[in-house]
């Protein structure tokens, strides 16, 4: 791959570079911050599903590719018409759950901007996954539990719901025995199956306040950007913590945490720099595991206990969806005197390499 990507970026006209991105997620940030940097954009997307890009906010979008379904991405007849674009495609969630891990790796012959072979870490079943390369790094991370049986205190359990797999139906048990009695009642609500169950995630529940660290390394500086934080909003959580304990207890409905939106949120200032230690240190250790590390945009998920210590929780290998951040947070405009958010950011990234001659840098 490394070999036919440095092939594709050999023939491609360096001043007609354009920025690509799948019509889900965090496209709109991604093609607003490619455009504000001067670059043509690429949107591809999937019938039925195209109307925020193609007619709502088409303005942002240059070049439309329609495919019958996301996963056609992939697909010999795509990856030309992107290639002949001269397109640098930026990875998000999306383009991770529908394109596939082994089509990514294998099929797809465009330059991503970005490590393609660390997508893959986001998930817990995977070998040197984040956990994996947060151990490594000697960040603070929840306890896990290996089984239900070892539950002695407040935990959440992290499990795929039963009809959208993309997304995951999270409960909390304080013993072995609330464990099985809650999975039970998702099994027979149908949120849940009992195989998903077997692959479930069971880790200690952290007492804090919760940030995401939305960050950028650089190749080309060795520099990391702290974009902002965000937190996230969640259906029907949300809903059932606006209701007054007492209607909280007599509603008895399992609540769910899908995530339907972001907040921007700023942290104390005495508190930053370890944001800054944890990032750097998972970006040495990616350096290590992964070369040549974890390039461009990606999250640090997490909380901040009564101790101010930092428990990441969750790492996104990729685009964090919170186009939040921009007008939300300060950081990057103390860096540059500018607002930048991550789109921008990434567009910055590439024009820089383009004008320096090192694109195959920031690329895989």
């Amino acid at each position: 791959m490394k070999n036919e990507i440095e092939q594709v970026i050999g023939k491609y006209n360096p001043e007609k570079i354009r920025i690509g991105v799948l019509g889900s997620h965090s496209a709109l940030e991604i093609a607003s911050g490619a455009k504000q940097e001067g670059f043509e954009t690429v949107v591809v997307c999937q019938k039925g599903r195209d109307k925020t890009y193609t007619k709502y906010y088409k303005s942002v979008f240059d070049h439309t590719i329609m495919l019958d379904k996301f996963s056609d991405i992939t697909k010999p007849e795509c990856v030309k018409k992107l290639c002949d674009l001269n397109t640098v495609f930026v990875p998000n969630r999306s383009f991770s759950v529908y394109a596939g891990y082994e089509a990514v790796e294998n099929d797809f012959t465009v330059p991503l901007m970005g490590n393609r072979a660390m997508l893959r870490t986001e998930e817990r079943n995977t070998p040197r996954n984040q956990l994996f390369l947060l151990q490594q790094a000697g960040i603070a991370t929840p306890k896990t539990f290996d089984s239900p049986k070892d539950i002695d205190k407040l935990a959440i359990v992290k499990v795929a719901e039963k009809e959208r797999a993309i997304e995951r139906a999270f409960f909390y048990a304080s013993s072995p025995e609330e464990f099985e009695e809650t999975a039970q009642k998702r099994i027979k609500q149908g949120i849940i199956t009992a195989e998903a169950l077997e692959g479930s995630i069971i880790e200690e529940y952290v007492i804090g306040a919760k940030f995401n660290a939305n960050l950028f390394w650089s190749p080309l500086t060795d520099e990391i950007d702290l974009l902002g934080f965000d937190r996230r909003i969640q259906t029907d959580l949300d809903g059932v913590l606006d209701l007054p304990a007492q209607e909280q207890m007599e509603l008895k409905i399992p609540t769910q945490n899908i995530e339907i939106g972001h907040m921007g949120a700023t942290m104390r200032e005495s508190q930053i720099e370890k944001i800054f230690e944890a990032a750097e240190k998972f970006v040495e250790t990616c350096k290590k595991e992964f070369s040549p590390g974890m390039i461009g945009l990606f999250a640090l998920q997490g909380a901040v206990t009564k101790n101010l210590d930092f428990y990441v929780f969750d790492v996104s290998p990729r685009v964090p969806g919170c186009p939040c951040v921009e007008p939300t947070s300060p950081y990057m405009k103390y860096k540059y005197g500018i607002e930048v958010g991550p789109g921008r950011r990434v567009a910055m990234e590439i024009k820089r390499a383009l004008k320096e001659g090192r694109l195959g840098e920031v690329v895989t």
